[in-house]
């Protein structure tokens, strides 16, 4: 089946893509750029990197822009969602939502209206195995924001690996934080993953932070050979 894929930069959706790519053939990247940081629909942090990804990716990217009002944004993304099936003749959608009902119900909805399947691959699957899994399979993915006592301005940068899934695990145990970061507790960048056929690398950044809030702000990056 000829699918688009709804691409934030973060781990979950690119997570999905991979799925998806085992069965699906992946006709185009969608992403909607918000102007709202509070926006429960769309991932805002670093979303301009989803145009390298796309890149390293080799699959075209189909983007819009939103002020990110409520629901109003629904409007603007069933509006690229038909410019997808337009220029790539897609049959469905892929979403890496795992556990957020106000998401995925209303991505179905729009993906019911314009006669789309809407696939979700991640779906109630286990936060922390699904951590495991993108450690397994060697994506490059670094923390980008926070917004969720006790995170503090030392988290933005870690690399998810092995050491930051025991450390996610004692913040859940304790703290309650979401495993997956799905509640907003923290937001992911992913720069290689085993589709993409180069890796982004970060030649500059800087720090936002307070209040147990911040953002690590990719300001320039670029696409170079990957070494394994």
């Amino acid at each position: 089946m000829k699918l688009g894929v709804l691409l934030s930069g973060g781990k979950d959706s690119l997570l999905a893509l991979y799925r998806a790519s085992k069965y699906h053939s992946i006709e185009c990247l969608i992403s909607v750029y918000s102007d709202n940081k509070e926006s429960f629909m769309f991932h805002t942090p670093n979303i301009n990197i989803v145009e390298l990804q796309s890149k390293a990716l080799g699959i075209p990217l189909v983007k819009t822009r939103t002020r990110g009002l409520k629901e109003e944004e629904l409007i603007d993304l069933e509006r690229v969602l038909k410019e997808a099936i337009t220029r790539f003749k897609i049959e469905g959608v892929v979403s890496g939502a795992i556990q957020s009902t106000y998401q995925t119900t209303r991505i179905q909805r729009i993906c019911n209206k314009l006669g789309l399947w809407c696939f979700n691959p991640l779906w109630q699957n286990s936060q922390l195995e699904l951590l495991n899994e993108v450690v397994r399979e060697k994506f490059e993915v670094i923390i980008t924001g926070i917004g969720a006592y006790p995170l503090t301005k030392d988290f933005l940068g870690l690399k998810i690996n092995n050491d930051f899934i025991k450390l996610v695990k004692e913040l859940n145990e304790k703290f309650g934080i979401n495993p997956a970061g799905e509640g907003g507790e923290f937001e992911t960048t992913v720069l290689w993953m085993p589709l993409f056929k180069q890796r982004i690398v970060i030649d500059d950044y800087k720090i936002e932070y307070e209040n147990h809030s911040g953002s690590l702000v990719i300001k320039k990056s670029h696409l170079e050979e990957y070494k394994k």
